[in-house]
């Protein structure tokens, strides 16, 4: 296994200057009291990575476009220095912008209230959407090959997550835009591979927090007991690795 070295980026370590200051270097620009460069960052130990990438962005590709457009909807969320869109209205914005039309919702099945109601505000908005749920097709899952054992519910039939038939369908519709809404850790990274067209996140599932997954990032009981190695997360091994002593 690959560990970190001391070039690798560590932006997150720019938190102590940013609560000081309220900048950092890359936030500053070419202000005369920028804070200095720290050694790992990427714009110094990744300097040719990021300098073609913002070539790419000014550039006249459809990646330049998406950037120029998310730009133009961060600016317009605030009204004088204060936010005052939310998520959904940042997304109607994005779509609106771009000239996207048909929006794509794949949304797990714990959450279709919440996808009929966003259904309706995006048809509110003028544009069509479909969303497709995660267990499309009711396959249990035992045909993926996973253990009765590893279910919520051993000994019960439990459909199995299909998000690359959730990509797919949405290929087949000609999607412009598709929302995740609540996929499970590793199915919205599937999604996300298999999706023709590009996708932004509007649910993040978190059953323990109600969906708000910065709130173990916060001071508290999550954070506290996160910052501890937790024995049940240490014993996980990666699929197919033999057991000690093995």
């Amino acid at each position: 296994m690959n560990h970190a070295s001391a070039l690798d980026p560590s932006c997150g370590n720019c938190s102590a200057v940013q609560a000081k200051l309220g900048k950092t270097n890359c936030s500053a620009g070419t202000s005369t009291d920028a804070p200095p460069r720290p050694g790992h960052c990427p714009a110094g130990t990744q300097e040719q990575v990021v300098a073609g990438a913002r070539t790419e962005l000014a550039g006249d590709g459809e990646d330049a476009r998406l950037a120029r457009v998310a730009a133009r909807v961060e600016g317009l969320c605030y009204e004088k220095g204060v936010a005052r869109w939310t998520r959904v209205e940042d997304t109607i914005a994005f779509a609106k912008l771009m000239g996207y039309r048909k929006i794509g919702i794949a949304t797990c099945i714990g959450l279709l209230d919440e996808t009929h109601r966003l259904a309706q505000v995006l048809e509110a908005q003028g544009l069509d959407p479909v969303s497709v749920c995660c267990k499309a097709g009711g396959t249990d899952k035992t045909a993926l090959g996973i253990r009765d054992g590893d279910k919520i519910r051993p000994g019960t039939f439990e459909a199995a997550c299909n998000p690359i038939a959730q990509a797919r369908v949405c290929n087949e519709l000609k999607t412009d835009l598709n929302l995740i809404v609540g996929l499970c850790v590793g199915h919205d990274a599937l999604f996300n591979k298999h999706s023709e067209a590009p996708v932004t996140t509007l649910v993040v599932k978190d059953r323990v927090t109600g969906h708000n997954p910065v709130a173990s990032l916060y001071g508290g009981h999550y954070y506290r007991r996160l910052r501890s190695p937790l024995p049940a997360l240490q014993a996980l091994r990666p699929a197919g690795t033999p057991p000690d002593g093995d």
